[in-house]
């Protein structure tokens, strides 16, 4: 043991230092203050329990002087003081002597320590202990245990956490070992000690055990629970050491420690102690320091040397360092290293990848905290490179394969008793095309080997094979060998559902479960995990998005499985559906139909059709064919998916491969190319004949496409018929199908016409055997055309040109016969017509010795003749059309219709050379022109026409003509001469002649040329003539004179005469001459001709003697006469016209003219000139004033301005210029100019506007000189409008100019638009603004600038006031100090509204105000959706008003925390809300005592079996509140179980074993009670367990808690009671429920009955209120009439309020302050129009007075308007002196008439109407009024005062006329007489609204009173009758049915166990709180409290009572509410 702990060889020498007595503790001492110490423990005995006296005792041992400096302690570094002497220093305990705590430890130390097993052991043994399971190889789980021991050392490390796996399997540094090395937190020694220690878990490590995870701490929930809490039970890590090696040795620093600990645990060890009978259980740790290898000694442990010298750069860690390895366990490392390391990476998936696992497809992966634990495992052998591998880097093991093949996921969770939490995770692995993705694990081969037959037909397998559904996790592990075949709700359905049943098979899943679950020791496998998931009170609910999703389970996991099938798998989709079909090629008849047959499919995005090529996969031999039909089995119909189906191909090439093949569709090779399938059949089809030689031995070959001539012979043929590799053949090669067939050669030519093919020749050849396929030669062929000569290899008996559905080998050579030589010709057609001169052609069509058409080959030329004409040509073509062209005949033709003549053509060197034909020839096209007379010169007088003959003739002088042959003239030598045209077409020969030559102004002979020529004929010379003119005799010039005395003037044509205005022309003559100027005397014809334009009737006798009609001359100068003489006959026509041209008269008159408009701004000059003009009387300008006559000119006008005058003289218009027109300031419009010269006048208007802009003034806003009020957040009382002015005030209508509204940042303005532009009349309007300002005075000021001036701008300073009536904030007032208990009520919460003023809003409706109360939630402060809703309480009558009071208000009835805020509904968008408050609700008083679950009743017996006679075990009680709350955790007591009989004659009571009283401490109590053995008790009896709670401290007592018990004597009959037991309880259970359920419903339909009857009555109530007011309702449509009869009263009542009426203008004061009234003007109305009128006079001067009611407020009116606006405070007011409201007057004396007045009289006050403050305001109005009477009229108010001074005083008296008469009796005068009510302006008395308009909103109101009220009967009475039959539905009949079922089977259920029946006990135990069977309609309090207890406190407060809530409470759910006969109350 010494070496195996130490290291040492040699017998420890312990050194005894003084003698142990009893009592005595023994302590092992070792001295390391210095290197030369002894090495050896010293043993010291000590008895006292005293810290100085034992230092002393240690100084004295190791002689050390008592002042010298050192310290002892643990081997753990614990100092020993005087405080902790006595915890340390144990008997048996190791100190060490250092200088300090933190002291390297000079040498090592042995620490002795015991490690017995726990008892553990022994109670536990049961448990599974081995390894060997499921037949795979234990030993990664024995590692794996050492890996999680390791996990949970480095779970509080921050950054990595290493873990080493090292297989040291070097021979050359010792035998071989395994060592696992972490650098988690490490171990001290006494944690080393307790690891040695068997079965002491991390929960029994205390006392006297410290444990390495002392103080523990149940990690808390993550992801997965991926917690690291996995080293647990003390047992794994020795069970692994020891099932790996022989020997183990743990070495551990801790982080804080300066030493190693190392202790070795070896089989030899514990063997050598047995046999030497020492104590096997105890050894030594040694304590070193690191790095310190001195002890390693041995060369089999060589290897540790390295490991130990790792050690000094750790700040922590642990190694576990295992030797004597099993030889098989090394062989299994070593040879299958990839296996288990795989393994492992399967168990730590989760730990090493996180909590999503390995993703390896992920694109990005999230920072996971898991990604810092590092596992690697390294193997070491000699010679070899080191394995090393990362398990993180491990990419198939089984978790990452289902991961990363799966589709999507599918999260749940497990709500096991209790804590116990799974959640589990199912993933889809889909089908791809041909295969399933599932992947396949080696311990669970899913998949058969794919060497099935060809033709075996293949049943498709189960993804998923054998394999269950889910592996499990504890704590985030793998527990191997445990897994879950599948839950109800994810196993395959026995019908089919929503998936198809495959679907069933593609899913994986994972289950993670927290420690609440138990697993094996060396956690192998769960203990009770399955049973307890598949428990009918396990709860599945599934998580969506991380959220957890309340729904059915089974319906949420069908729906995501038929998506994930619709979505993810991609089968084979079949189309092209073409019949069902047997297959009777199979050996099973059962499998021979239905199959479905389909002509494509689509796979993999790959459409496979029928006729396609494919290739096959894994078959024998591989097939290449087309594909015929698919099939898939089953009847189906249209295009489907589905997996499997075969495939039938016919094998290609079929013409070798007569057969087909039918192969399931898998086998298709996806991946061929269509290429190398048709290379492969190309190569089959070699074997076949290809292609045909053929050669031509004789020659006379015949080559492709040749031309030959007719009758050219073709050779003969020699043939050989070869197959692609070039071979000959005579037969088809033979094949297993067939035999060989003979080969033929068959020849044919083919003509091929118009009419269709021809066969000319046809011949077939056999091969000779010696000799080869020959056809003779062939001479025959003379028809021209296209031929083919087709070679066609034949079968030899069908001559059938094709095998097997392929053509045979064929040739083909195409050629062309065409014609020979030519031999002779014939003339063709010839176009006509010939003439002379013109070229034609002569076709000639040339033909062989066949009559072939032909063409010339050689150089022929042609001769032709023909008599009386000149032949000519120019060439002949040869070709295909042989032309003679350009042939030309010249001759003599007598007729433009022709002359026949014979023409001969021929051609030398054809055998018939000749041809004759007859042509006629007609005239050539024109050449000339001949002209008759033929003179030169020719004469003619001017004016008349001259004829020519003209000829067209060819070149041959024929007279020739043509269509369009037009022949003209053209006179030249003078202007405006005619042109003669003649048309020559028909006859070739005319006349030209047209109209006459006329040359203007001829006076002697002129000579003209004459141009005749043919304009479409350009090659046709023109003939000219010339022509001489002679003057004409007619009358050709017309002559115009004035006679002026004796002096005759010539007035020539368009001559212009100037005239005096209105005067008249006489003495006009007028003579006429020829063209050679000689006089003609006018003749009575001559006169008839003349005309003239200004008079119609002409004296004829003074035309004669050539006088002119006299001319009237215009009075215009503007008018001139344009006069016009005309003389028309048949030769000439003339006129002479002259222009009369008025000139003005003497002065008469000016006129005054203004150029440009007639506007002019104030003060500027007028931009337009005025022109003054002289005219005459007709009013012609004067053209002979000079400038002398401005000094005449006079201006005159109204305002004028006459300082800048100007008047100048315009010398080119002959006026006189008037400049400087301007006003002064004066009113604005039309101003009349008066202009004076000499004695004449006139007058102009112009227009005067205002200036340019200068200013900016408010329109309507007479009051800026103060500021004006308004209150925050309020609209000004009128717009802003603002004017444009000049200087002096008058508006200027300038458009767009921009007006900026300036204000200061404080200030904010709605609307926020602060740009303007002013409109056509100057003005911009700014709206009605909202002020948003700090209280106080602000300024707006207005900014604008015209023509970059800017303009004088008003400045508006308002004065804001606080808005009284805008709430701001809430004040809730309540005892701060109270305690909130659960189910009591809250203090009274006091919540007012405040304003901006800091003042309480009074007249709040109070249901806007509400208290809102939730559980307070962990994020943030946000209100939830479920809240509690709490109103307002009725305002008592002594509280003051503005306050609304929460009383009575339920607290709720769960401890917690909840927040509670007030609220107040602005409006229906707006809410204000208060702070919230946190309520702490605390437990109420304790009442009674309770388990945490509802056992079963126990059945026990008194037999030996402790399991038999155990009553409770693990039975927690705890003190409980009335609702069920924890409470009574700081009383302490005892809890006192007892039995008793239900009979108390009884004397036989069964009796305990063991302890009575149980300790009560912190709120609980634990209860294990087992009867006695042999105890005494009667057999088949019900007691009762009473645990009877003793808590001094505890005031009122508590009920105690008792639980039945039934006792027998037989342990068979004990058993079977306690299953009819167990069935009783269950049986009560659900019998109270449905009896909860069923009181529900009725108490539901009971409230609902009363809700009909409140509605009912209401309704009937409203009902008759409307017949009060003349409204009856009709019995039908009653909605629809109220609906409209509303609508007609608010259009009524619009009506009513847009009736006009008085109002009062006078802007009203803001109430900024509730202390202020407003101004005296709004605060009465009155209606008579006439008393408001003088009633307002009256109080003129206090109209604008603002009343308060304070002097505070008053003074603060004041200030904020510096003292400009007069205030009246009412507490100033002495009261005293008022009048009396009441009082009569004054002409009533004690209730009698004094006198009878006239007029009416009446105070002034009573026709006041005050709409608000009435008290207030009768107080300001009677002090300002007094007893001011009013009255009719001046007379009746003067007899009346007469009448009342004789009795009293006369108050002043105002009458309705306006009149006044003061007190004093003064009256008269404009002081005392009122003005119209427009002169008031404004400031009057209101009218109010009128009367009618308050009948239609009371009206207005009831209707719509009624209306609620009928919809909410019609809403109840429907709620009732759907719960009244809900009630009678088949469901509730059938649970009334179970329930009276229950009750029966409950029955006798207790006569087997011999109990008194229970449904009394049962029946009162679910009945409601209140009983209202006897109550119709309970108040609604009571009815409240009732329907609110049916709920839990959680239900109450997350939702308010709800009618639809209850009905929706169908589904029945069992609470555990029965206490086996004792109530209590359900818990949520």
């Amino acid at each position: 043991m010494a070496a195996a702990a130490g290291g040492s060889r040699g017998v420890r020498r312990t050194v005894l230092l003084t003698p142990r007595g009893t009592g005595d503790r023994t302590v092992f001492l070792f001295d390391r203050r210095r290197e030369q110490a002894d090495p050896d423990e010293k043993v010291l005995s000590y008895g006292k329990d005293s810290y100085r006296g034992f230092r002393s005792a240690v100084c004295q041992a190791f002689g050390i002087a008592t002042d010298e400096n050192f310290v002892i302690t643990t081997t753990n570094r614990k100092e020993i003081t005087e405080d902790n002497f006595g915890d340390l220093v144990q008997d048996g305990v190791t100190l060490y002597l250092l200088q300090s705590v933190d002291q390297m430890l000079l040498s090592a130390t042995k620490e002795r320590i015991d490690f017995l097993p726990h008892y553990d052991t022994l109670v536990k043994s049961g448990m599974y202990e081995y390894y060997a399971s499921e037949g795979q190889n234990p030993l990664p789980f024995a590692l794996a245990e050492l890996i999680d021991n390791s996990l949970s050392a480095t779970c509080r490390n921050t950054d990595i956490r290493s873990i080493q796996i090292k297989l040291l399997f070097d021979d050359s540094q010792g035998k071989p070992a395994v060592a696992v090395i972490d650098n988690g937190r490490g171990m001290t020694s006494k944690q080393l000690n307790n690891w040695a220690v068997y079965r002491l878990s991390k929960f029994t490590r205390q006392g006297d055990f410290e444990s390495d995870h002392s103080g523990y701490v149940r990690p808390l929930p993550v992801p997965r629970s991926l917690n690291s809490d996995i080293s647990y039970f003390g047992v794994g890590g020795k069970q692994a050491v020891f099932f790996v090696g022989q020997s183990a040795r743990m070495i551990s620093k801790p982080a804080d420690s300066q030493d190693v600990h190392e202790l070795v645990l070896s089989k030899e060890d514990f063997e050598k102690k047995e046999k030497n009978k020492e104590a096997i259980y105890s050894g030594y740790i040694r304590n070193r320091k690191p790095s310190d290898s001195t002890h390693i000694t041995s060369d089999d442990e060589r290897f540790l040397h390295n490991l130990i010298l790792e050690e000094r750069d750790k700040e922590s860690f642990t190694a576990v360092v295992i030797t004597g390895v099993q030889p098989d366990h090394i062989q299994y490392l070593k040879n299958y290293f990839h296996l288990w390391t795989r393994q492992l990476a399967h168990i730590y998936h989760y730990y090493i990848h996180g909590p999503k696992g390995n993703e390896t497809n992920a694109v990005t992966k999230d920072l996971s905290p898991f990604n810092n634990i590092d596992i690697q495992i390294s193997m070491f052998e000699k010679g070899k490179v080191p394995k090393i591998v990362n398990l993180r880097e491990i990419k198939d093991d089984m978790q990452t394969l289902y991961i990363n093949t799966a589709a999507d996921s599918f999260e749940f969770k497990a709500q096991v008793d209790g804590e116990g939490i799974v959640e589990g995770i199912i993933r889809y692995h889909p089908f791809l095309y041909d295969k399933e993705t599932y992947p396949d694990d080696p311990c669970f081969p899913s998949k058969l080997n794919d060497d099935d037959d060809d033709d075996c037909f293949i049943v498709e397998k189960g993804a998923r094979g054998k394999r269950p559904i889910f592996e499990c996790f504890w704590n985030g592990r793998l527990i191997p060998y445990t897994t879950v075949e599948d839950f109800d709700w994810c196993a395959p359905p026995k019908k089919r559902g929503l998936a198809p049943i495959e679907c069933y098979n593609r899913i994986s899943g994972a289950l993670f479960t927290n420690d609440k679950f138990q697993v094996s020791t060396n956690k192998l496998t769960f203990m009770d995990l399955e049973l307890k998931l598949k428990d009918k009170n396990t709860l599945f609910t599934r998580i969506f998005n991380g959220q957890e999703q309340r729904m059915k389970i089974d319906r949420e996991f069908a729906l995501w499985l038929k998506d994930c099938h619709e979505k993810y798998d991609k089968q084979i989709k079949f189309t092209v559906f073409k019949g069902i079909t047997t297959r009777t090629d199979l050996p099973s008849k059962r499998m021979q139909s239905p199959w479905t047959v389909y002509a494509a499919i689509e796979w993999d995005g790959k459409t496979f059709k029928t006729g396609q090529l494919v290739k096959t996969i894994k078959t024998l031999p591989i097939f290449y064919g087309s594909i015929t039909k698919f099939f898939l089995y089953g009847d189906h119909d249209g295009d489907i998916f589905a997996t499997g189906g075969e495939v039938q191909i016919a094998l290609e090439p079929q013409a070798l491969y007569a057969e087909t093949k039918t192969i399931p569709i898998s086998k298709l090779d996806r991946t061929v190319s269509d290429k190398a399938v048709k290379k492969y059949v190309e190569d089959e089809m070699a074997r076949l004949p290809d292609k045909l030689s053929v050669t031509w031995p004789e020659g006379d070959e015949l080559l492709p496409n040749e031309t030959r001539f007719a009758g050219t012979p073709i050779g003969a043929l020699r043939i050989e018929i070869l197959n692609k590799k070039g071979e000959a053949m005579q037969k088809l090669p033979g094949t297993s199908h067939g035999g060989s067939k003979k080969l033929l050669v068959e020849l044919k030519v083919i003509l091929h016409s118009p009419t269709g093919n021809k066969e000319i020749i046809s011949h077939i050849s056999q091969h000779g055997g010696k000799w080869p396929y020959w056809f003779k030669k062939m001479e025959n062929l003379q028809k021209l055309g296209n031929y083919t000569l087709k070679l066609q290899v034949v079968l030899n008996e069908s001559n059938a040109d094709t095998y097997a559905g392929r053509p045979l080998p064929s040739k083909i050579f195409k050629f062309t016969i065409i014609e020979g030589k030519p031999e002779k010709f014939s003339v063709g057609l010839l176009e006509l017509p010939f003439r002379v001169g013109v070229p034609f052609n002569i076709p000639l069509e040339l033909q062989d010795e066949f009559g072939h058409a032909t063409q010339l080959t050689t150089d022929t030329k042609p001769i032709l003749e023909a008599s009386g004409l000149t032949l000519q040509y120019e060439e002949i073509t040869a070709g295909p059309k042989c032309i003679i062209k350009g042939v030309t005949a010249k001759g003599c033709i007598n007729s433009c219709q022709g002359k026949n003549f014979n023409m001969k053509v021929t051609l030398p060197g054809l055998k018939e050379d000749t041809q004759s034909f007859k042509i006629r020839v007609q005239p050539g096209p024109p050449h000339q022109l001949k002209v008759k007379p033929d003179s030169e010169i020719l004469k003619i007088e001017n004016g008349t026409a001259f004829p020519f003959q003209v000829e067209v003739l060819d070149e041959s002088g024929n007279i020739t003509a043509q269509p369009k042959l037009i022949v003209h003239c053209k006179f030249l030598g003078a202007s405006n001469l005619p042109v003669y045209s003649v048309d020559c077409s028909n006859a070739g020969t005319n006349i030209l002649t047209g109209p006459v030559i006329h040359v203007q102004n001829i006076k002697k002979d002129q000579m003209l040329k004459a141009r005749i020529e043919i304009l479409s004929c350009k090659d046709v010379p023109p003939v000219e003539k010339i022509i001489k003119l002679l003057p004409s005799s007619h009358v050709a010039r017309l002559q115009v004179l004035s006679m002026d005395g004796q002096k005759a003037i010539q007035i020539k044509h368009q001559d212009e005469i100037n005239w005096v205005a209105g005067d008249v022309m006489r003495n006009l003559i007028f003579q006429m001459y020829d063209e050679a100027e000689r006089e003609i005397n006018i003749t009575s014809a001559l006169a008839e001709k003349i005309k003239v334009n200004w008079t119609p009737k002409i004296n004829k006798e003074q035309l004669m003697q050539g006088i002119l009609p006299d001319v009237k001359v215009p009075s215009s100068v503007k008018d001139v006469r344009y006069c016009l003489i005309t003389y028309l006959d048949d030769h000439v026509s003339l006129e002479s016209a002259f222009t009369v041209r008025p000139l003005p008269d003497e002065p008469k008159h000016i006129k005054c003219k203004l150029k440009g408009p007639n506007t002019l701004q104030m003060g500027e000059e007028l931009q337009s000139e005025i022109d003054v003009m002289i005219t005459d009387q007709y009013g012609n300008q004067v053209q002979t004033v000079t400038s002398a006559c401005v000094n005449s000119l006079g201006v005159s006008g109204p305002g004028l301005d006459k300082s800048n005058l100007k008047i100048t003289w315009q010398e080119s218009t002959l006026t006189m210029r008037v400049k400087g027109i301007r006003f002064k300031p004066c009113l604005l419009g039309s101003k009349e100019l008066c202009f004076a010269w000499r004695e004449f006048s006139d007058f102009l208007r112009v227009t005067l506007t205002a200036g340019f802009p200068a200013k900016l003034q408010f329109v309507d806003w007479p009051e800026l000189e103060k500021p004006v009020a308004v209150i925050n957040g309020r609209e000004l009382q009128k717009p802003l409008i603002v004017q444009l002015c000049d200087q002096w005030g008058n508006p200027s209508p300038e458009p767009n100019v921009k007006i900026s509204l300036i204000k200061s940042n404080s200030v904010k303005i709605v609307p926020s638009n602060h740009q303007h532009k002013t409109d056509d009349t100057g003005r911009a309007n700014l709206g009605v603004i909202s002020i948003h300002a700090p209280r106080g005075e602000h300024t707006l000021r207005l900014k604008a600038s015209y023509n970059k001036t800017t303009l004088d701008c008003p400045v508006i300073t308002l004065n804001v006031l606080p808005d009284p009536e805008k709430p701001v904030r809430l004040n809730v007032k309540y005892d701060k100090n109270a305690s909130f208990q659960a189910g009591g009520t809250f203090p009274d919460f006091m919540v007012s509204v405040l304003s901006e003023d800091d003042n309480i809003i009074k007249n709040i409706n109070p249901a806007r105000i509400s208290m809102k109360m939730w559980e307070a939630q962990t994020s943030g402060t946000r209100i939830p959706i479920d809240v509690t809703t709490f109103s307002c309480s009725k305002v008592k009558d002594d509280k003051e008003d503005g306050f609304f009071y929460f009383r009575d208000k339920v607290i709720p009835e769960r401890v917690g925390t909840y927040s509670i805020q007030f609220t107040f509904a602005m409006d229906k968008t707006n809410m204000l809300s208060s702070d919230q408050i946190i309520a702490e609700v605390v437990p109420n008083d304790p009442v009674r005592l309770l388990p945490d679950c509802l056992p079963a009743t126990p059945a026990v017996s008194n037999v030996s079996a402790l399991s038999s006679r155990t009553l409770v075990k693990d039975l927690y009680l705890h003190i409980m509140d009335e609702y069920n709350n924890h409470t009574g955790v700081d009383l302490v007591g005892k809890i006192v179980a007892k039995i008793k009989s239900p009979n108390e004659d009884d004397i036989e009571i069964p009796q305990f074993q063991g302890k009575v009283e149980f300790p009560f401490d912190g709120g609980s109590a634990e209860i294990n009670l087992v009867l006695a053995e042999n105890s005494p008790g009667r057999d088949s009896t019900e007691y009762i367990l009473v645990f009877e709670p003793d808590l001094p401290a505890l005031k009122k007592p508590l009920e105690p808690y008792c639980l039945s018990f039934m006792f027998y004597n037989g342990f068979k009959k004990q058993q079977r009671m306690a299953t009819l037991t167990r069935e009783r309880d269950l049986l009560s259970h659900s019998i109270g429920v449905y009896r909860k359920w069923f009181d529900t419903n009725n108490q539901l339909a009971t409230e609902l009955k009363c809700q009909v009857k409140e509605a009912e009555t209401k309704e009937t109530h409203l009902k008759s209120e409307l017949k009060k007011h003349q409204i009856e309702l009709p019995h039908i449509n009653t909605l629809q009439f109220v609906d409209s009869l509303i609508k007609q009263k608010m259009v009524d009542q619009e009506g009513v309020m847009k009736q006009p009426r008085r109002t009062c203008t006078l802007p009203n004061y803001p109430k900024g302050n509730q202390d202020i009234l407003g101004k005296i003007a709004h605060l009465a109305q009155i209606e008579d129009n006439e008393a408001a009128k003088v009633i307002s006079w009256h109080l003129a001067s206090d109209m604008d007075c603002v009343v308060t009611l304070t002097t505070e407020a008053a003074r603060s009116i004041f200030d904020e308007t510096q003292g400009r606006q007069q205030v009246l405070p009412l507490d100033s007011i002495y009261k005293k002196t008022l009048p009396d409201w009441n009082r009569p007057l004054p002409h009533l004396r004690n209730g009698k008439i004094f006198f009878r007045p006239v007029g009416n009289p009446v105070f002034a006050r009573d026709l006041l109407i005050f709409p608000d403050n009435v008290e207030h305001c009768q107080t300001v109005f009677g002090m300002l009024l007094g007893d001011t009477i009013i009255i009719d009229n001046l007379d009746a108010a003067n007899h009346y005062r007469k009448e009342v001074v004789k009795i009293t005083h006369c108050p002043t008296l105002l009458t309705r006329e306006g009149d006044r008469i003061r007190s004093n009796g003064k009256f008269g005068g404009l002081q005392n007489k009122a003005p119209p009510m427009d002169k008031l302006r404004g400031m009057v008395f209101g009218a109010p609204i009128p009367k009618l308009y308050s009948t239609f909103s009371g009206q207005i109101e009831l209707l719509q009173q009624y209306r609620a009220a009928v919809v909410k009967l019609d809403s109840v009475n429907k709620d009732l009758d759907l719960h009244l039959q809900s009630l009678n539905t088949p469901e509730v009949r059938k649970k009334k049915q179970e329930l009276a079922e229950q009750e029966k089977s409950l029955k006798l259920v207790e006569q087997k166990l011999g109990m008194t029946p229970s449904g009394g006990v049962t029946e009162s135990l679910f009945q409601p709180t209140v009983d209202m069977a006897d109550t119709p309609i309970p108040p609604k309090r009571m009815r409240r409290e009732t329907v609110k207890k049916l709920y839990s406190s959680e239900e109450w407060i997350s939702s308010p009572t709800n009618k639809h809530q209850l009905q929706q409470q169908q589904p029945l759910q069992i609470y555990s509410s029965e206490l086996n006969g004792t109530a209590r109350k359900r818990k949520a």
